[in-house]
């Protein structure tokens, strides 16, 4: 799997109506990538300096009344951002996704699909994986069915000009991603040793939302 980048992309830019339908998908395309990657690079390890200050940054919509929950959930990315410390969420993260003997959320598939790790989910994943041409780097120790990676996947397969189509997509959502990370990130939200990635798990929770009906229309 190519690796994701850490910086920011612009994904609530609202498209013109009068815009051609190729380049709204196109627009749409980059706005469900960025926050694929950005998921994906917020799951993987903790952010930086650099990122936090980008993420704090970000441009927003002026704030309106009854706001959709992707908006409201960006806010608070953007708020938590803004006061968090790097190493103050260096250490939450560790306890909550490494820890000793393990944190206090797995954040793989297997686990929340079959109750262990690197079980039959996993083999189902791989096979998809390679139907599609999609291989891990080899210094990658974490299984495929982990939450970056599987984040990182659909960015890879979102692309307009190198991605799969919108119905194979929908399928690998459905089977891989749809199936337990909305739990996923309710857990990350109650969990105890949450501050920051309280806002990572909403901005997650609100895209899948979103993600998933978008992915069914006609």
């Amino acid at each position: 799997m190519s690796a994701t980048s850490s910086s920011v992309d612009s994904t609530l830019i609202t498209t013109s109506g009068d815009q051609p339908d190729e380049a709204i998908q196109l627009q749409t395309a980059g706005e469900r990538i960025g926050i694929y990657k950005l998921l994906a690079a917020l799951l993987r390890e903790p952010p930086d300096a650099t990122l936090l200050a980008q993420l704090a940054s970000a441009e927003l919509p002026e704030p309106e009344l009854d706001e959709p929950p992707l908006t409201v959930a960006w806010r608070a990315l953007q708020s938590a951002a803004h006061t968090a410390d790097p190493s103050t969420v260096d250490e939450e993260f560790q306890q909550l996704f490494i820890g000793l003997g393990g944190g206090e959320v797995q954040p793989y598939a297997s686990w929340y699909l079959s109750g262990a790790l690197m079980d039959r989910s996993l083999v189902a994943l791989r096979s998809d994986l390679a139907r599609l041409a999609i291989t891990r780097y080899d210094d990658n120790k974490e299984p495929e069915d982990h939450a970056s990676a599987l984040c990182e996947t659909m960015a890879l397969l979102a692309e307009p000009t190198d991605g799969v189509s919108l119905a194979e997509q929908r399928n690998f959502l459905s089977m891989h991603i749809a199936s337990w990370m909305g739990r996923f990130f309710a857990d990350i939200a109650t969990a105890k040793s949450a501050d920051f990635y309280r806002a990572v798990a909403a901005l997650g929770s609100a895209f899948l939302s979103v993600e998933q009906p978008w992915l069914s229309l006609p």
